[in-house]
């Protein structure tokens, strides 16, 4: 004989009150990260294998061309016969023209860049305090922190393209000055195009986390998120932010340090 149940199903209010007991049992957060959280942790787990394959893609060409090797002897010199040396190509800084200053705009693009995750951090403290102004304050911060790095790389990149005065005489005779994706005037052309590839694809995504960072100020301040009761957005924002700082660890130490 069957029987009949007459339990009656729970309403979304009873269901929100019933107590939870494990990680995955029906409808509870997993690990306690909302929808919104884990669907950015999951993005940026497949942006961090992009970032990893062009890193080794940049890898395993740069093993393919020799280093100069200043034991030789040899006065350095940019040539399409070796991989170019950072602290030459990477000199510049901005007021000091025609001074050599190796790789220090770009320790100072880096140090902003940490400053502005620190900022970050701080807003997303502010937002678990429920403090808006303190909110508004940081991230306007890292608004100002982010908008400098891109300002500087794109000096950093202007300068990259419009090369030294003196420019490389390669093997055909004629003089080539800065780089494109077409010459190179620091070394072989492919060392360029992976320059302009990688750190753009990277610029992308601080440009990207600015305007992210600019919408949830303006919504900090119309208190948006005041009345949904918590700044899990800005928190959300914030992952993306750290990873894109972290990112730049890894495309700095390629580029700038190996």
């Amino acid at each position: 004989m069957s029987t009949i149940s007459t339990t009656q199903p729970l309403s979304s209010a009873d269901a929100a009150d019933r107590p939870r007991s494990g990680n995955w049992d029906g409808g509870n957060e997993p690990f306690k990260a909302s929808y919104g959280k884990l669907m950015m942790w999951f993005f940026l787990l497949s942006d961090a294998f992009t970032f990893a394959a062009f890193l080794t893609t940049y890898g395993l060409i740069r093993h393919r061309y020799p280093a100069f090797d200043a034991a030789a002897g040899k006065v350095f010199e940019f040539s399409t016969a070796y991989w170019p040396v950072p602290d030459k190509v990477f000199d510049g800084f901005p007021g000091l023209h025609g001074q050599s200053v190796p790789l220090g705009f770009v320790a100072l693009m880096t140090m902003i860049l940490i400053f502005s995750s620190v900022t970050m951090v701080l807003a997303v403290e502010a937002g678990h305090r429920m403090d808006k102004k303190d909110v508004q304050k940081w991230l306007l911060w890292t608004i100002l922190f982010g908008a400098t790095f891109l300002g500087s790389q794109a000096w950093e990149w202007s300068h990259f393209i419009h090369g030294t005065d003196e420019g490389t005489k390669m093997l055909d005779g004629t003089t080539v000055y800065g780089a494109n994706l077409a010459v190179n005037q620091y070394g072989p052309v492919l060392f360029a195009d992976l320059f302009f590839f990688i750190t753009g694809f990277h610029g992308t995504h601080v440009f990207s986390g600015v305007c992210l960072l600019v919408w949830s100020f303006i919504a900090t301040t119309n208190g948006t998120f005041e009345k949904r009761g918590h700044y899990e957005m800005v928190e959300k924002i914030g992952l993306y932010w750290h990873f894109v700082d972290l990112v730049w660890v890894f495309v700095f130490t390629f580029f700038y340090l190996v």
